[in-house]
């Protein structure tokens, strides 16, 4: 259904029915129109990020990007042979802190909600100001492990260290540091962040798989 809803909004700014910095519609509305969840909505748009097709801007909603600008992506070899690991640690990440943040939403305390929420906000801060954000998004994520309150899963997250944050392993991928991807990615952590908070284990854990899936999405595209 993803697919399908990706297919016609690329049809329909390729032939100039949406041009470029028209907004697309709404979630609800294209909910609405296609007749599809808000989980299938959100997969096509980040589908459509990812191919350059369309560009978020923070607090106004989603709009078609001039694609004639988009620099190509050229990769060092480095970032290449990084491709397929990083493609195996993010599918590992899925498995295993997808359940981390379930069990971290119905055992965390509240020092240890405060500690995932002080990660969040050094993220914001770092964002706000340009600053390298990897260790503030590592932190984040090992914040929710410790919340579990299992080693296994701190041992296993610190185990991969930094490198488990995809863009440090692609520094000259255009748009990696880019600060309307970036508050991307901190609203999928806020989303994580709030259903631990109101300790919704099933919230927590769609959050969390939706976030790792739409960093797949973005790195398998490398590949192609």
């Amino acid at each position: 259904m993803a697919q399908t809803l990706v297919d016609s909004l690329r049809q329909q700014i390729e032939s100039g029915a949406l041009p470029i910095g028209a907004q697309l519609p709404t979630e609800p509305q294209m909910e609405a129109q296609f007749s599809v969840s808000r989980t299938v909505v959100r997969e096509a748009i980040t589908e459509l990020r990812a191919a350059g097709l369309v560009t978020p801007i923070q607090g106004k909603g989603i709009f078609v990007a001039d694609t004639s600008s988009t620099p190509a992506i050229v990769l060092t070899p480095n970032e290449i042979q990084s491709i397929p690991q990083t493609l195996e640690i993010l599918e590992f990440r899925i498995a295993v802190e997808t359940e981390a943040a379930a069990i971290a939403a119905y055992r965390r305390s509240a020092q240890q909600e405060q500690a995932i929420r002080a990660a969040n906000q050094d993220m914001t801060d770092r964002i706000a100001v340009g600053a390298e954000t990897i260790d503030a998004d590592f932190d984040f994520h090992v914040a929710i492990a410790e919340a579990t309150n299992n080693p296994y899963f701190i041992d296993t997250l610190t185990r991969f260290g930094k490198r488990s944050i995809p863009r440090g392993q692609f520094p000259t991928l255009p748009g990696a540091n880019d600060e309307n991807y970036l508050q991307g990615v901190l609203a999928e952590h806020e989303r994580i962040l709030e259903a631990i908070a109101d300790q919704d284990p099933e919230v927590a854990r769609a959050a969390m798989r939706e976030h790792l899936l739409n960093s797949q999405r973005r790195y398998r595209r490398l590949k192609r």
